[in-house]
């Protein structure tokens, strides 16, 4: 681990100042990705910029338009816990149960759990290349072993994925990201906030520099009664996702209201297909029907040499998650068999 310098932020405006004038340095909150990246050497921040004790950035309460705002400092227990979120988003409790342990749900936080970094077993490793650590120098993954990896919205330069649960809920409730620099507050729609790989698969989101995430707002939809989170993975827990699916649906009687899914495990970014969605609404909750959603979605999935199978698994979670959903019976996070 390298040598840095340590500053306490006293406010919003300091820590963005900060950032803003280092790019070499690193906002801290939860460290549960972050020191994991600087004991491999593969960040090496010349400054943590401690935001753990900025006031406001804890709270969850209801915004004015009826919908939910969770602060960025707000731990994954706290969110996934919280009785708002357990009664009126109980997608968002069921993907952050999903993920990690009870320690690191403690700990991490909601600011973090956006902007952790990918798990790919190159990015991890200051021996071999990688061009999101080092652009420029190649991606050993494509040719490589690449089980984990991107079927979707890959490059020739990146195909590795974004690790978290929580972000493939959000993407599904289309929340939006708070944030706040010098140049003052705006919010970036979930869809807009992860970058796909492209020619610069260092840049991992859209925020500029020294951008502070503050909070995620949800909507007041909340899809409360039908949602599932169906998580595939090698293991039943502390295990990434190989292939994940959130997905909540309004019912109007047997017919499919307003639909929202996306992929987690897939991706750069969780993976929503808008014209997916919009095959289904107002037909029949059908096996038939979630496979045409399925087959448009993943129409242009590439698979290599160890992940090929991911676009079939895809293609059945799909299946399987919005009839989860649609039959208001969702994924179980404790007995984690599928249903």
């Amino acid at each position: 681990m390298n040598r840095f310098s340590y500053l306490r932020a006293g406010d919003v405006a300091e820590a963005a100042r900060e950032a803003a004038a280092d790019p070499a340095a690193r906002v801290i909150a939860g460290g549960t990705n972050l020191i994991d990246l600087m004991k491999y050497d593969v960040e090496r921040p010349s400054r943590l910029i401690d935001i753990t004790r900025l006031p406001g950035l804890r709270a969850i309460e209801e915004t004015a338009d009826g919908g939910l705002s969770i602060g960025a400092l707000a731990s994954n227990t706290e969110v996934a816990r919280h009785p708002e979120v357990e009664r009126r988003y109980p997608l968002l409790s069921s993907t952050i149960l999903a993920g990690a342990t009870p320690q690191l749900r403690n700990a991490a936080s909601t600011g973090g759990n956006l902007l952790q970094r990918t798990r790919c077993y190159y990015f991890y490793d200051p021996g071999t290349p990688c061009n999101k650590r080092e652009p420029g120098t190649g991606c050993p993954a494509i040719g490589g072993v690449n089980r984990i990896h991107a079927v979707l919205g890959a490059s020739e330069h990146c195909i590795a994925t974004h690790p978290s649960d929580m972000c493939v809920a959000l993407a599904a409730l289309e929340a939006v990201v708070r944030v706040s620099g010098a140049d003052g507050e705006r919010g970036i729609p979930f869809a807009d906030f992860h970058r796909l790989p492209g020619d610069a698969p260092e840049r991992d989101t859209n925020l500029r520099q020294g951008e502070i995430v503050t909070a995620v707002e949800l909507p007041p939809n909340s899809f409360g009664q039908h949602h599932t989170y169906l998580k595939l993975r090698d293991r039943h827990s502390y295990a990434f996702a190989l292939v994940s699916v959130a997905a909540g649906i309004e019912m109007d009687g047997d017919r499919i209201g307003r639909v929202r899914f996306a992929l987690g495990g897939v991706a750069h970014k969780p993976w929503r297909d808008p014209e997916a969605e919009a095959l289904l609404q107002g037909r029949p909750a059908s096996a038939e029907g979630f496979a045409a959603a399925a087959e448009h979605v993943l129409r242009g999935a590439i698979g290599h040499k160890h992940n090929a199978f991911k676009i079939e698994l895809a293609r059945r979670a799909i299946v399987r998650a919005l009839g989860q959903a649609a039959a208001g019976t969702p994924q179980s996070q404790t007995d984690k068999r599928i249903q």
